[in-house]
């Protein structure tokens, strides 16, 4: 529930907002300060009391703030208030709270161009398209190497202006050792980005297994690694 104190900072900073629009239209422009003021619904006389009235130190100091946010939006819109604040506090020495932030980003109509869906792949859905048999029942270990595997795809997402790039890293973990036996990069998530891991980690253990055969001698038993030379059943 919004506090009065939140609702009444929220409210100056909104009329504010209008008296700097009212102002600037009016020096660049050359509107009528009469049609401005009655377009964005605030009296003539409150206008020209702030345009001669120094401002207040809170006042200047949101200004600063709404500045710096409208520069780091204009070059990141993927960012919401938490990581504007991040980067004020970073690149622009600006120390102050998300909900600060939260409010001016409000008044300025800025929020992240991320948009999650309701119901997605890591998510709990009503009616999921897809059931995976339960083969593991919560044993996340294994006794000997290649028994076990687990595997993801992890999206990586960055943006140069408003452009989208995308890479998706496809893994594999054994859960023996917990080591990534395979992985790879591309910058398409279809089925070749599986296919093309699980034929380099396949390649991998039968290259080894021919390295650790021909490496025994017939006449001096040894025993061979177990991680290359035990293969899933």
């Amino acid at each position: 529930m919004t506090g009065a104190g939140e609702g009444e900072s929220l409210s100056l900073t909104r009329l504010l907002l209008r008296y700097r629009t009212v102002k600037e239209l009016h020096e660049e422009k050359g509107y009528t300060v009469r049609d401005l003021c009655s377009l964005v619904h605030i009296a003539r006389s409150s206008y020209y009391k702030w345009l001669k009235h120094p401002k207040s130190s809170n006042e200047l100091e949101n200004e600063k703030i709404s500045t710096a946010i409208q520069e780091i939006y204009k070059e990141h819109p993927d960012k919401g208030h938490r990581r504007i604040r991040n980067d004020l506090e970073k690149d622009y020495d600006i120390r102050t709270s998300n909900k600060r932030v939260l409010n001016l980003c409000r008044v300025l109509h800025i929020q992240s161009t991320v948009k999650f869906r309701k119901q997605g792949c890591t998510r709990n859905a009503s009616d999921p398209q897809v059931t995976a048999q339960n083969r593991l029942h919560r044993e996340f270990w294994a006794g000997h190497p290649n028994e076990k595997w687990l595997t993801d795809v992890t999206e990586f997402k960055w943006y140069e202006g408003p452009i989208i790039h995308k890479l998706y890293l496809s893994a594999i973990l054994d859960l023996c050792d917990r080591r990534i036996v395979s992985y790879v990069i591309r910058d398409r998530n279809d089925n070749k980005l599986v296919l093309t891991r699980l034929i380099k980690l396949f390649w991998k253990i039968r290259m080894h297994i021919r390295c650790s055969t021909a490496t025994v001698d017939s006449s001096t038993p040894a025993e061979p690694s177990t991680r290359n030379c035990w293969m899933p059943g």
